[in-house]
């Protein structure tokens, strides 16, 4: 199992980020997968989640007309493109599967969002 979360990083208020997670293909292939995210002292959330056939979208409300999640089966990987990025979105990103994740979760990807 193999889930690498890059591209966070410290942007403004309003400002964009591009999530990219590259899995395993025993993990990616033929499985939904989605972006959780987990901020301090907050349970893990589900933010996006894309099928793995047609990429079926979904997206927590809270998110709804500024992410988008898209994956390339090829490369086994997803992205997540943040935009209008808000203090509230600071958190650690995570890629994993959907509606089960795996046991094994990557180290996350750090996205920081100042006001």
């Amino acid at each position: 199992v193999q889930l690498v979360e890059s591209g966070g990083g410290l942007v403004e208020a309003g400002g964009s980020l591009r999530l990219s997670c590259a899995a395993s293909r025993s993990t990616f292939s033929n499985n939904a997968m989605g972006w959780y995210r987990q901020a301090p002292g907050k349970q893990r959330e589900l933010v996006a989640a894309i099928t793995s056939g047609v990429g079926s979208t979904k997206y927590a409300d809270f998110v709804k007309g500024r992410f988008t999640i898209s994956r390339d089966n090829a490369k086994t990987t997803m992205y997540l493109q943040m935009n209008s990025l808000q203090p509230e979105d600071t958190a650690v990103y995570y890629c994993n599967a959907v509606p089960l994740p795996r046991d094994y979760w990557g180290q996350g990807t750090q996205v920081t969002v100042s006001s």
